[in-house]
């Protein structure tokens, strides 16, 4: 099952950015800069990007770390990574890893920002809580998560396809996701607050120790 799921990923990789700026109508490169001035990763600090997909994000990480700091994508897609280097090849700040998200290979405490765009409700089964134990290990103390998730699409087109995302998870898991999602997060982050996107169908839930 996990080999054909990253077989599709792998696949949907050549469509993926195509898909996402249908359903949010965001301007290019507007969300992508909100949530890295929200992040506001300073030089040398570093930060991890989970199901980082086509890298989008990670430009803009990698940009506010400077030489001195580290951006790092990681996904368990071979595709999506492909997609991200060749957007980020010229970022010598910014690193890719194909690895789990629910067993990071990093150390703990070892960076200043976690995020993850568009992609959490993705995870299946356990795969969501242990992803969600392992940001909090890598977390410096003090430091936030940022989950990024689409609302409910206005139009009709991506909203059929919005609802095909979320069956693919089995109707009574997505329900529990989208009913439960603050609660799920609050049972590891002490504080959760939800911030509205400037533009678009996205919401940002800012979790912090």
């Amino acid at each position: 099952m996990k080999n054909l799921r990253r077989s599709y990923y792998d696949s949907f990789s050549k469509f993926y950015d195509r898909f996402v700026s249908l359903h949010s109508k965001v301007p290019h490169g507007v969300m992508k800069k909100f949530l890295a001035e929200l992040v506001s990763a300073e030089d040398g600090e570093r930060v991890l990007d989970i199901c980082c997909g086509t890298g989008s994000l990670l430009l803009e990480l990698g940009e506010r770390t400077s030489s001195r700091g580290l951006a790092v994508g990681l996904d368990f897609s071979r595709g999506m990574l492909m997609v991200s280097r060749g957007k980020t090849h010229m970022y010598p700040n910014i690193c890719l890893v194909q690895a789990d998200a629910g067993a990071l290979p990093f150390t703990s405490q070892s960076f200043d920002a976690v995020t993850c765009t568009h992609a959490f409700y993705e995870l299946k089964g356990t795969a969501q809580e242990r992803a969600l134990r392992e940001i909090v290990r890598v977390l410096k103390p003090g430091k936030a998560f940022f989950m990024v998730e689409h609302d409910l699409p206005s139009n009709p087109l991506i909203r059929i396809l919005y609802y095909l995302r979320l069956a693919s998870m089995g109707a009574r898991r997505a329900v529990l996701i989208l009913r439960r999602e603050r609660n799920t997060l609050e049972r590891y982050f002490s504080t959760v607050e939800k911030i509205s996107a400037p533009t678009g169908k996205s919401k940002i839930l800012l979790c912090r120790n």
